[in-house]
């Protein structure tokens, strides 16, 4: 009887001390898979903030909206973002989710989708005069001269400044809805071309195409 207990007792200990070991080893694997899941977690999270940081981010209208289902109402979120490099790559787009943060991340993606370069005179300003519509929006953008700066109002800053133009001015002669008016703008933005590739269609040297105010800063400079 004392044998048998001793047997039973064995064989008790050592299953203890296998499932001790089995359950040691899976807590270690587990563990090393955090790790490793951890480590690629932190890299996407530092190559997400490079991206970021390279693009200018504008979000420019938040606003929330409700879906009537037989339960009651949901509520969701739509976010209108502007993205940018600030050297002549700009892009909207219109994000929604039922979270704010989540519906600005759709945003951003969907401007990025919708880059186009708008051409521009010494990196600042745009070639010619310009007005876009987007059903009852409509803006007017004007070249300016060195120093002039961004006159416009929110929305319409915020495309010129993803852009990179840094003196312009503007004009909104329609409706003051947010989508609107920036869909208007780069309506207007899209309309620009540049000067060589207007000289080359109406067959003139392309002194004669650039506005006078930019060949009269030029002259300056060459008198100087």
């Amino acid at each position: 009887m004392s044998e048998q207990n001793e047997k039973e007792t064995q064989v008790s200990e050592a299953t203890v001390a296998e499932t001790a070991e089995t359950s040691k080893q899976r807590e270690d694997r587990r563990s090393n898979r955090g790790e490793r899941r951890g480590r690629g977690d932190r890299k996407n999270n530092r190559a997400r903030e490079e991206e970021k940081d390279k693009y200018i981010e504008h979000v420019v209208a938040i606003n929330r909206v409700a879906k009537v289902v037989k339960g009651g109402r949901r509520f969701s979120f739509t976010a209108l973002v502007v993205v940018g490099d600030g050297n002549g790559m700009v892009g909207v787009g219109y994000g929604k989710a039922k979270e704010v943060p989540s519906a600005i991340s759709k945003g951003v993606e969907e401007a990025k989708k919708n880059f186009f370069r708008v051409p521009r005179i010494e990196d600042r300003t745009i070639p010619h005069r310009v007005q876009g519509e987007a059903a009852a929006g409509v803006v007017m953008l004007r070249p300016a001269t060195a120093g002039t700066g961004v006159i416009a109002g929110g929305p319409v800053r915020a495309v010129l400044e993803c852009a990179g133009i840094h003196d312009v001015l503007s004009k909104s002669l329609g409706s003051a809805n947010q989508i609107n008016i920036v869909h208007a703008t780069v309506a207007a933005l899209k309309q620009l071309e540049e000067p060589l590739a207007v000289a080359a269609r109406r067959g003139l040297p392309a002194d004669e195409v650039i506005p006078s105010y930019l060949r009269n800063t030029k002259s300056d400079k060459a008198g100087a």
